[in-house]
């Protein structure tokens, strides 16, 4: 059983933006050189989720507001009350409860997604930054 990581970088401006990285994924599947297995797809932040989404206009925006609903953005979160400055207590709960990771099996070299599917990184943050995502293959 072969192991294959890449890192990759993504601009994200917060505010529960949602950018696609199925692409992105593929593409580094298929420089792995590996035809069968699961890819596992993990973000380095806790402010931010990896997730299954079927990406179109409407549930980006429903996606947005349900956030906004069950977990508002409060500055009498205690992150944000016990951390001068701070101010993303909600993206760090949203962030928790999301995940930051996937597992997606492939085949001929092909990752497994429904017809629908697709692979979504979501930034809770308050602000931009850079996220970093690992892109590990474990097959043969």
């Amino acid at each position: 059983m072969a192991v294959v990581t890449k890192l990759f970088s993504l601009p994200m401006k917060g505010d529960t933006k949602i950018e696609n990285i199925t692409e992105k994924c593929q593409s580094l599947l298929n420089g792995s050189d590996l035809n069968a297995g699961i890819v596992t797809i993990f973000i380095k932040h806790t402010t931010a989720s990896v997730m299954i989404f079927e990406d179109e206009p409407g549930l980006r925006e429903d996606t947005k507001n349900i956030w906004n609903q069950l977990i508002p953005a409060n500055p009498e979160w205690q992150h944000n009350t016990r951390n001068k400055g701070e101010d993303n207590g909600h993206s760090h709960l949203r962030g928790q409860i999301q995940g930051q990771s996937l597992t997606i099996p492939f085949m001929e070299n092909s990752l497994m997604l429904g017809q629908w599917q697709q692979i979504v990184v979501v930034d809770f943050d308050t602000c931009e930054r850079t996220r970093e995502i690992v892109f590990q293959v474990i097959g043969e």
